[in-house]
């Protein structure tokens, strides 16, 4: 897998932002290629007592352009770097495919760029 040339991007909004002690809890909505319009809900939780780390789970549910709706598990990890999250999982999306994602969330502006490389297509 060529890490420097995705297979999809997506640039998306957050719409919620839910700040705990140990926790962030967001979700985010946009368009991704390949996937139409894709809803995600995520929790981070910190693992590293500085926040500059943890644990991410979650879900995304997608609409594609006719109207088939697919859903996926989000499962890995997040570095936090003053108001940037970067997000590493993979997903097993209900068409079969696998893929691996980078997401990039800017706390400040609410914006959020995705980055996807299939490791397995859809069945």
């Amino acid at each position: 897998m060529d890490i420097t040339k995705p297979d999809g991007t997506g640039i998306l909004k957050v719409t919620r932002f839910t700040l705990g002690e140990d926790s962030i809890s967001c979700d985010f909505e946009g368009r991704v290629e390949g996937y139409g319009m894709v809803f995600v809900s995520h929790e981070y939780v910190y693992t590293s007592q500085d926040h500059s780390g943890g644990t991410v789970t979650g879900e995304a549910r997608t609409f594609l352009e006719d109207g088939t709706q697919l859903t996926t598990p989000h499962g890995g990890t997040f570095t936090q770097e003053q108001s940037v999250i970067r997000l590493y999982h993979t997903d097993l999306v209900s068409d079969g495919s696998i893929n691996f994602i980078i997401t990039e969330i800017n706390i400040l502006t609410k914006d959020v760029n995705a980055r996807l490389w299939t490791a397995r297509p859809a069945d």
